[in-house]
């Protein structure tokens, strides 16, 4: 059961104790005697007894008083406490729910940005693979073309006594294109070849495009698989429209190695 009390130390006095303060006050008169000549002796030992009495009573309210205020203050320092603690826990709960929420969104942002390199990763390694695929991909210097004359065939209209590459069936005109990636070393006139050109491959070895009719690459410029080149001809020491066609392992004439070998080891069906 709580105790309340009112404010202070300052309480207005009970009726008992106004009352006790009246008989005080009466006994004091008849002691100076305002009222001492018409009081018995009787009287005087009865107004003696009520007094004590009655002080007896005061103390015991006194007492009881106190030990009122001292229960209403455990009280009010109990929920005090109480009141102190809620808060500090509610604070704690409150740091603690920051704090993973703070670590779940750097779980989150480490696992996203985890995710993204992961995916520039793939990406480049996408890159590097169609690059490689790219550069390593070879295929005919005409589209659907032929070899109308082989390599090492006699004959002479060869001033080596041989012919030094193949020749790919191709109407004038027709579109020459690189067979792999490479770049450019020679473009322009060639002697017997007429125009021509030749590629340093990314392999280290060099191809010769002969009798073009016109010529679109200039020296240093890179060109890829499949890329145009120039047109097909009858420039220079030539008896019709063809290409002439060389591999060789350096950018001279002479270097030469068998062309249709060269593509079929590069994955042309020749």
């Amino acid at each position: 059961m709580a105790f309340t009390r009112a404010t202070g130390k300052h309480r207005a006095p009970s009726r008992l104790t106004r009352g006790s303060a009246k008989i005080a006050g009466a006994a004091a008169l008849a002691t100076t005697g305002v009222i001492g000549g018409m009081a018995s002796p009787a009287l005087a030992a009865d107004s003696s007894i009520s007094e004590t009495g009655l002080n007896q009573v005061i103390a015991i309210e006194g007492a009881l008083a106190d030990q009122i205020d001292a229960q209403a203050d455990a009280q009010k320092h109990q929920a005090d406490v109480a009141a102190k603690a809620k808060a500090e826990a509610q604070r704690k709960a409150e740091a603690k729910k920051r704090a993973e929420a703070k670590k779940m969104a750097e779980a989150k942002a480490k696992a996203e940005a985890k995710r993204a390199a992961e995916a520039r990763a793939e990406k480049a390694r996408a890159a590097r693979s169609a690059e490689r695929t790219r550069l390593g991909s070879f295929q005919l210097p005409v589209a659907g073309s032929y070899v109308t004359t082989g390599y090492k065939s006699s004959g002479s209209l060869w001033s080596s006594g041989s012919h030094s590459g193949i020749d790919f069936h191709a109407a004038s005109g027709s579109s020459v294109v690189a067979v792999g990636a490479g770049t450019v070393v020679e473009a322009g006139w060639g002697g017997a070849y007429g125009n021509n050109i030749v590629l340093r491959m990314t392999d280290g070895t060099y191809t010769q495009y002969g009798h073009l009719s016109s010529i679109g690459v200039s020296v240093g410029q890179s060109v890829g698989a499949g890329q145009q080149i120039g047109l097909s001809g009858s420039t220079g020491n030539s008896t019709g429209p063809h290409l002439h066609f060389e591999a060789r392992t350096t950018p001279s004439y002479g270097s030469d190695m068998d062309p249709v070998a060269y593509l079929r080891a590069h994955g042309v069906n020749v």
